[in-house]
């Protein structure tokens, strides 16, 4: 984070496209706002544009604006966000999810700088602005799977920076507790007025799959519940507390992943695949290699039989091709031979005819 940070002063001295990734929740919005607060052009507007939460109609629109009458709902003429922030910084999150014909008109604004409005067939000004986009996802997967365009991907990563997760800088999480706490204790006459050590040592050891996010929403939500002075461990959310009985590993150890915690759901807790990871991965929480994990811990258990993944995973029998059919969608599918032992009985016929996933090998090795 420190390297980061003064990368950031770095890069502000200059115009230059800047792509942010990181798993959702770690902050690249504060990074795009760093820079921007950063840099000549302080002065000027920095807008900020979700690219996943608008259809791509609407998204053209806030981008570059557009005149009256030109879709159903447009009573008047509107300046997009590109033409606002004339001199300034657009930042534009979520790129990942921006569809292929919104990336050739994002394509030709940064060549040209020409603004066209949603409903005019002419070019109607040209501006000056800095484009710093960011996304979660690994953008040169979406380019082999077709999803996204190879020269737009070109055109923004001139300067590529990576924010770690929350569980790569766990040293960062008592400084985070502390103004978290601060934020929600000033002022609104709040019972909170500290946080135990024993409470920070759980939320140090905890693997926050929602990163910063989602440490900001449990310290909201001891705060508002809280009845206590001093925040306690049993305070905390459940999936922290089960730390408390885990003593700290000596840093030559494997730390706890992310598949360490959800494999304890499926398998201590009897939660099932489908409302335990299922839901966090729909909403990015999860990441495509943290499913991969978890599903080689599923077949280390299961000596490489994804039926028997599948029941570990507390699924239904009729659920076992939905599961398939999830893990090859999205690309999180992992080879069962490594996992088979010497003497094993083999995947059935109708294991493989089910689309089990010795048939996805070739993929899956590509992918590691």
């Amino acid at each position: 984070m420190i390297e980061l940070t003064q990368e950031l002063g770095r890069v502000a001295r200059s115009d230059a496209k800047v792509l942010i990734t990181g798993e959702s929740g770690v902050g690249k919005e504060l990074v795009a706002n760093s820079i921007h607060r950063l840099s000549g052009r302080a002065h000027r507007t920095m807008s900020a544009v979700n690219c996943a939460g608008l259809s791509e109609t609407l998204l053209e629109s806030e981008l570059f604006g557009h005149v009256k009458g030109s879709f159903t709902g447009a009573y008047r003429d509107k300046q997009g966000k590109l033409e606002v922030a004339d001199g300034g910084t657009i930042f534009l999150d979520e790129i990942g999810e921006m569809t292929l014909r919104m990336q050739g008109v994002l394509l030709r604004f940064m060549e040209t700088g020409e603004l066209q409005k949603v409903g005019t067939d002419r070019v109607t000004t040209r501006v000056n602005v800095r484009v710093i986009a960011a996304t979660n996802r690994n953008l040169r997967d979406l380019i082999s799977q077709g999803h996204f365009r190879e020269d737009l991907f070109y055109r923004l990563n001139v300067i590529h920076l990576t924010v770690p997760p929350l569980r790569e800088r766990q040293q960062d999480i008592p400084s985070l507790i502390d103004h978290f706490l601060a934020v929600f204790t000033s002022g609104n006459g709040c019972a909170v007025k500290g946080i135990s050590p024993e409470a920070v040592r759980l939320m140090a050891a905890y693997a926050w799959p929602g990163n910063v996010r989602e440490l900001r929403n449990a310290i909201e939500r001891v705060v508002v519940t809280s009845r206590n002075e001093i925040i306690q461990p049993e305070q905390l959310p459940m999936e922290v507390q089960i730390h408390r009985n885990v003593s700290r590993r000596p840093r030559r150890e494997r730390r706890r992943t992310v598949a360490d915690d959800l494999m304890k759901r499926l398998v201590e807790d009897r939660e099932s695949f489908w409302t335990a990871v299922y839901p966090l991965y729909m909403r990015r929480e999860l990441t495509r290699n943290d499913v991969r994990d978890l599903v080689r811990k599923g077949l280390e258990e299961a000596r490489g039989n994804y039926k028997m993944v599948a029941r570990i995973f507390n699924m239904e029998p009729r659920d076992y091709k939905r599961f398939l059919n999830f893990l090859r969608k999205h690309d999180c599918q992992v080879p069962f031979k490594e996992y088979r032992r010497y003497g094993d009985d083999g995947p059935t016929d109708k294991q493989e005819s089910d689309g089990a996933p010795d048939t996805w090998q070739p993929l899956a090795v590509r992918s590691r």
